[in-house]
C-alpha cells in the first residue's frame, strides 16, 4: 500500500514551511553558530530530519529509514567515488615531485595570485564543470590553488564560489535536459532562456572572485585582466547556449576565457605582484633557489594526468556508444519496500505518481572511475612505481575519511527532506507568494540544490513546481523553470557536499563551519540577483523570455 506525500501537514501552509525550516536551520546553526565538524553537523541534522518526517509528516518509519540509507549509498557512490579519484590524482602529482614543475609552469605566466585564480578556479574550474561534475571542479582546482601556495582557505572558498558560473550547463549539459524531460518544455528554449541569466553572473564572478582576495584597489590593478575573462567566458556561453544548445557552453566558455587571460597576459601584466600576506619574504627565498627554468618536456609530462584527466572524461561521456558499452555492467537495484511505494501528488505532480527508488550503481560508466584510469595511466606519465601509488591511494582514503561520513550524511538528509515531502513544502511556501513570486523562484532552485548539491536533482524535484506556478500568476514557464536552475547554481557554493569536498582537497577537515560563514553571504547576494533578473524578466523585460 501506497503512502502519499503530504505538503501541509500542519494545515496551515505557513505554519508548515515554517516547521519544514526546522532541519535547514539546524544545519545552518550548527555550522555557523556552534561550529561543529562538518561530519558531526551532518549526522546531528539527519536524525533531526527523520524525526520530524516521522512525527510531522507521518512518513512510516521503514520508509524514512530506507530513504535515508538510499540517500547515503548515493553518497559514497557515485559521489564520494568522484572526490577519492580526483583528491586521488592530485596527490599522485604531488607524491611524484612533478606539482612543483606545474606550480613553476603556472607561475611562468603569472605569479600573481588573482590571475592565477582566475585562470584555474573560474576557467579551467569550469571546464571540469562542463565535463564531469560534481565534485571534480572543486576538488581539482583547489587542490591546485593549494598546491601553488594559495591560502588553503583560499584555496577552498574562491573554487567554491567560482563554481557558481558553469553549474547550470555542467556535466554536459545535464540540468537543462532534466528540466525540459520533466516539464516537456522545448530543451533549446531552456538553455536559451538560462543563457540569458546566467551570462550576468559569470561577467560579476571574476571581478567578485578578486575583490573579496585583495579588496577594491587591487582589484582595479587587474582590471584588464578581469574584463578579459568575464566577457570572453560570459559571452560565449550567451552564444553556446542560445544557438547549439545546453551541452557545450561550459566547455567553449572556459576554453575561450583560458586563451584569452593568457594571450592578454603575453602583452600584459600589472604592475604589482599580489600574494597573501606571510608570502612575500618565502616568495624571495624561493626565488633565489628556484632552479633553472623547466624544459617543454618536463612540464608537458607534469601537466600530463589533468590533460589525460579531460581526454578520458571526453570519451567516457562524449560516445553514445562507448556510454553504451560502459552501461552494460551498470546495476540498478530496486529499494525493496521503499521503490514505488511512495506517491507525489498534486500540485508538485499533475496526477500522483509513485516515487521511484532504484539504486544506480555504475562501476565503468561512473565519471570517478574514468579518473580512476586516469590514475592508472598517470602512473607511467609521471613515473611513479606501483608500491608508492598504492601508498599514496591508502594515504588519500585515511585522509577521506570524515568528509565521506559528512557526504553520506547529507546525501541521506536531502532524501529524507525529498521522500517524506518536507523539501516540496518549502517550495510550494514559497510558490504561495504570487506577483513576487518571479523574484523568489530562484530561491526555490537554491533550496533544492542545497538539499541535493545537485542542480540537476533540484530541477529534477522543482521544475514542474516552477511550471505551474507560472502559470498560475500568467508568467511565461520558461522563464520560471530556467530560474529554478539559474538560482540553484548560487547554493553550490553552500551545499554541504560541495563544501566537504572543498575542505578535502585543501587539508581543512573539520573547518566546514568556517567555510560555510564564509560562502554563505556570497550565495545570497548571488541568489538575490538571480532573483531580481528574474522578477525584471518576467514583468519590464519580457522580450528576452524565447
Amino acid at each position: 500500500m501506497q503512502w502519499a506525500q503530504n505538503y501541509n501537514p500542519m494545515g496551515n501552509m505557513a505554519l508548515s514551511f515554517a516547521v519544514a525550516c526546522i532541519p535547514l536551520l539546524f544545519f545552518f546553526w550548527c555550522l555557523a553558530i556552534k561550529k561543529m565538524k562538518g561530519y558531526l553537523a551532518g549526522l546531528l541534522t539527519v536524525a533531526v530530519a527523520v524525526l520530524e518526517a516521522i512525527v510531522v509528516y507521518h512518513m512510516p518509519v521503514h520508509l524514512a529509514l530506507e530513504a535515508t540509507v538510499l540517500g547515503g549509498l548515493q553518497g559514497l557512490w557515485p559521489i564520494g567515488w568522484i572526490v577519492v579519484t580526483a583528491v586521488f590524482l592530485y596527490e599522485l602529482t604531488v607524491a611524484s615531485g612533478k606539482f612543483q614543475v606545474i606550480s613553476d609552469s603556472i607561475a611562468s605566466i603569472t605569479e600573481d595570485r588573482r590571475l592565477q585564480a582566475l585562470l584555474i578556479a573560474f576557467s579551467f574550474g569550469a571546464f571540469l564543470e562542463g565535463t564531469a561534475g560534481y565534485g571534480t571542479p572543486v576538488a581539482i582546482a583547489g587542490g591546485l590553488l593549494a598546491g601553488l601556495g594559495f591560502n588553503p582557505f583560499y584555496a577552498a572558498g574562491l573554487c567554491l564560489i567560482a563554481n557558481t558560473a558553469p553549474v547550470a550547463f555542467g556535466g554536459v549539459g545535464i540540468p537543462i535536459l532534466t528540466s525540459a524531460q520533466v516539464t516537456g518544455i522545448d530543451t533549446l528554449s531552456l538553455s536559451q532562456m538560462v543563457g540569458r541569466q546566467v551570462p550576468f553572473l559569470s561577467l560579476f564572478v571574476p571581478f567578485w572572485l578578486v575583490f573579496i582576495m585583495s579588496g577594491w584597489k587591487r582589484t582595479l590593478e587587474v582590471f584588464p585582466a578581469i574584463l578579459v575573462s568575464g566577457l570572453s567566458f560570459a559571452g560565449t556561453q550567451y552564444l553556446t547556449a542560445n544557438f547549439l544548445g545546453p551541452e557545450l557552453p561550459d566547455v567553449t566558455s572556459a576554453i575561450v576565457s583560458m586563451v584569452s587571460l593568457v594571450l592578454l597576459l603575453k602583452f600584459w601584466q600589472p604592475k604589482t605582484i599580489f600574494r597573501f600576506k606571510g608570502e612575500k619574504k618565502q616568495e624571495s627565498v624561493d626565488r633565489d633557489e628556484r632552479k633553472p627554468k623547466q624544459r617543454l618536456g618536463q612540464i608537458v609530462q607534469a601537466w600530463s594526468p589533468f590533460v589525460l584527466l579531460v581526454l578520458v572524461i571526453c570519451i567516457w561521456g562524449g560516445s553514445e556508444r562507448i556510454k553504451a558499452f560502459l552501461n552494460q555492467a551498470t546495476l540498478l537495484l530496486p529499494i525493496p519496500g521503499l521503490d514505488q511505494m511512495i506517491a507525489q501528488v498534486k500540485p508538485i505532480v499533475t496526477q500522483a505518481t509513485p516515487y521511484g527508488a532504484v539504486y544506480k550503481f555504475d562501476g565503468l560508466a561512473a565519471t570517478g572511475t574514468a579518473i580512476l584510469v586516469t590514475c592508472v595511466l598517470s602512473k607511467f606519465l609521471i613515473g611513479i612505481s606501483w608500491k608508492k601509488w598504492g601508498a599514496t591511494f591508502g594515504l588519500t582514503i585515511k585522509k577521506l575519511a570524515l568528509p565521506l561520513v559528512m557526504i553520506v550524511s547529507v546525501l541521506g538528509f536531502a532524501y529524507i527532506e525529498n521522500y517524506s515531502g518536507m523539501s516540496a513544502t518549502l517550495g510550494l511556501g514559497l510558490a504561495s507568494t504570487g506577483v513576487v513570486f518571479p523574484f523568489l523562484a530562484p530561491f526555490i532552485g537554491w533550496i533544492g540544490v542545497f538539499l541535493t548539491g545537485s542542480d540537476t536533482s533540484s530541477n529534477a524535484l522543482f521544475s514542474n513546481l516552477q511550471k505551474v506556478s507560472a502559470n498560475q500568476i500568467g508568467v511565461d514557464p520558461t522563464l520560471l523553470v530556467a530560474a529554478n536552475s539559474t538560482g540553484g547554481v548560487a547554493a553550490k557554493m553552500i551545499s554541504p557536499q560541495s563544501i566537504a569536498v572543498a575542505t578535502a582537497a585543501t587539508g581543512l577537515v573539520g573547518k566546514e563551519g568556517s567555510l560555510f560563514r564564509f560562502t554563505i553571504l556570497h550565495s545570497l547576494l548571488f541568489v538575490a540577483i538571480t532573483g531580481v533578473i528574474t522578477f525584471l524578466q518576467a514583468y519590464v523585460l519580457q522580450w528576452m523570455i524565447p
